[in-house]
């Protein structure tokens, strides 16, 4: 017999054998403080189960919880004063060891770059010697290196500076402005986006890497023979004046100017090039938008104040007119009178179909309907004939062939259509007489100017395009191919006159992949050779068909990249090559620049668009933030970079500045 006994707790039970000498089989013996007369008596009264609350807390644990709250509140709190505190002292001991006085007193200077030598075709002060060569050992060291100058300080310039190996050469840029500029952005400054300073980096800064020297002033004139590169500089009194720079090397990546077109007026437009553009523009619309905001502004004056004329469908243009809509939407309409907002007008001229031609079908498209969705007025298939103050004036053609006059009342006009020559890289075109190029300086494969002495001069960027002509080095190509001299490339010469086309112009090999089908094409005779006349036909056709690679900050960038590590390779390699009795150094330590296009992108107005290639994405927010993650990315200094993030920052918790500077 069993019976249930409740022990100790009300939520234990235990079974008790009620019989004596006898072992339940299955259940295991229980100790024998179970089995005394105690356990044997009638169960207690137990006390009630305890109920699960469903009041609020009690007063204790609410207590406990707002106490851990503060707990780790005051630990945040204490944690940020001490580190606030140790960032001020650290900011104080820095400022304790940097502001101190420095011995400059009795610095050497070189007697001959105080009292320069005479000399040139011109007989100009020769500048052979730099006031801050001899002011410390590293420069010292470097009297003696071959002498590198660099025309510009843009992307071209900077990336050979960034590229270079310290101790190789003795380096000097040359450039009217103190500072480079991250001109992709340029657009975001001209309305108050960004700040023009989170844009630009001193090239003092960038050169000191290497030791090198800057020069604040304008090339005008080169002189080969001589080596002397001839600059113009504005004394105290503001009076130009000429010397002369000598070189071993030169590269020259002073950019380009925009097209004319021969449209007249165009003094009235402006450009977007440089960071005083960009604050030019900015003060421009500003008056606009104070003026038609008077009260004795005509209706018919504030609707052409308030009119924007953008000529240029490229990248520039479109994201000029996409920042200017976003200008109007985000900050013109809150602190300023609705009517400006709704007077606004923005045109996009562009001569072709579809802006943003360059870029995928997709893409173009894209934009097109992001722009019609925000009433921004696009006129393609048109073309700018005069710029007035007050208007524009332009033709468009229709499908159908006629030709229609029309005009555009405004007071801003952007002009973005397109590169031309600056005054020296024209100077130097007509220096050489192969230079047939109209809008900038050709180089060759390795990007040194053609017809320059080998190995002297080299340009980069904007102001320089490699040649695509294959027709040029016909008499060179048969020479070297024609091993029988019989007058006739065969198939197998023709095979390694490919090859070395593609060496000499790397451009070219899209152009050379089915070398058979090439062949048999151009052998109108059929006897299984060419005749100078074909292959003279063939090859035209060839570079005919290679289109030049681009005037972007990215072509510019790669140039750079290249020449600043083959100058290093050249400066290590030299004294065994020259040993050697080679002549072509360029082509001893490095091949031909080959250009790797790593996409396209462009900003339309909170969403941005990227040309990958086979592959095109384009969106909204996400885009847009991917867009200006790369632009972060590509700045040229850990400054910029703080400085573009706190200015995003501050527009979207703050909005522009609308001060007129």
């Amino acid at each position: 017999m069993y019976q249930l006994i409740r022990v100790c707790k009300p939520s234990r039970v235990r079974l008790v054998h009620l019989g004596i000498g006898i072992r339940p089989p299955l259940l295991r013996p229980f100790p024998s403080r179970l089995l005394s007369t105690d356990a044997l008596a009638p169960p207690k009264p137990s006390k009630p189960r305890p109920q699960i609350p469903t009041e609020p807390l009690p007063r204790s644990r609410l207590l406990s919880r707002i106490l851990l709250v503060v707990k780790y509140t005051g630990l945040a709190a204490f944690s940020s004063t001490f580190g606030i505190l140790l960032l001020g002292a650290g900011i104080f001991i820095h400022d304790a060891f940097t502001y101190t006085n420095k011995d400059v007193h009795r610095v050497p200077v070189l007697p001959l770059a105080l009292h320069p030598e005479q000399g040139g075709p011109k007989n100009l002060p020769i500048v052979r010697a730099l006031v801050d060569d001899v002011e410390n050992d590293e420069a010292k060291r470097l009297l003696d290196k071959p002498k590198l100058v660099i025309v510009g300080g843009g992307w071209g310039a900077v990336s050979v500076l960034q590229t270079l190996s310290p101790g190789d050469w003795h380096v000097t840029v040359v450039s009217p402005e103190t500072f480079t500029t991250f001109t992709p952005l340029l657009p975001s400054a001209a309305v108050g986006t960004v700040q023009v300073r989170s844009l630009v980096e001193p090239l003092r800064k960038i050169v000191a890497r290497l030791r090198g020297h800057f020069v604040d002033a304008k090339a005008i004139d080169l002189v080969m023979s001589e080596r002397l590169l001839e600059l113009e500089t504005l004394t105290s009194t503001g009076e130009p004046k000429r010397v002369y720079l000598p070189y071993d090397k030169l590269i020259i990546a002073c950019g380009s100017t925009s097209s004319t077109h021969g449209v007249q007026g165009l003094e009235h437009c402006f450009q977007l090039k440089t960071i005083s553009d960009a604050q030019a523009i900015r003060r421009r619309i500003l008056d606009n938008f104070e003026t038609a905001s008077l009260p004795t502004t005509t209706p018919e004056e504030r609707k052409r104040l308030l009119s924007f004329v953008v000529c240029g469908g490229g990248p520039t243009g479109v994201e000029t007119a996409a920042e200017i809509y976003d200008f109007c939407q985000e900050d013109i309409v809150n602190y300023y009178p609705k009517i400006c907002r709704e007077e606004v007008s923005i045109h996009v001229i562009q001569s072709r179909e579809h802006i943003l031609n360059t870029y995928s079908e997709a893409i173009s498209k894209y934009a097109e309907a992001k722009f019609r969705r925000d009433s921004v007025d696009l006129v393609t298939c048109a073309r700018v004939s005069a710029v007035h103050p007050d208007h524009v004036v332009y033709t468009v053609r229709s499908p159908d062939g006629t030709i229609t006059t029309r005009e555009i009342p405004t007071n801003f006009v952007l002009w973005s259509t397109g590169i031309a020559m600056n005054p020296f890289t024209r100077r130097v075109s007509a220096l050489l007489p192969n230079q047939v190029h109209k809008k900038a300086i050709e180089v060759d494969a390795h990007l040194r100017v053609k017809g320059a002495p080998l190995g002297d001069v080299y340009a980069i960027g904007d102001c320089a395009t490699i040649e695509t002509s294959v027709v040029s080095h016909l008499l060179e190509l048969v020479e070297e191919a024609d091993k029988n001299k019989d007058g006739k490339i065969d198939f197998d010469e023709f095979d390694f006159m490919v090859a070395r086309i593609k060496h000499r112009i790397p451009m070219a090999e899209s152009q050379l992949q089915k070398v058979r089908t090439l062949f048999d094409l151009y052998d109108s005779d059929a006897d299984n050779s060419l005749s100078l006349n074909e292959l003279c036909k063939l090859l035209e056709e060839i570079g005919n068909k290679i289109t030049a690679l681009p005037a972007t900050a990215q072509v510019a960038s790669q140039q750079g990249k290249y020449l600043g590590k083959k100058l290093s390779q050249l400066a290590k390699k030299r004294e065994v090559l020259e040993a050697n009795g080679i002549q072509d150094l360029d082509e001893a330590v490095s091949g031909p620049f080959r250009y790797t296009h790593l996409g396209s992108l462009a900003y339309i107005g909170n969403a941005a668009v990227f040309d990958l290639g086979n592959l095109s994405f384009m969106g909204g927010l996400i885009a847009m933030y991917a867009w200006r993650s790369i632009y972060w990315s590509e700045q040229v200094s850990a400054r910029t970079r703080f400085l573009l993030m706190m200015d995003w920052i501050i527009r979207g918790v703050w909005g522009r500045d609308l001060s007129r500077l």
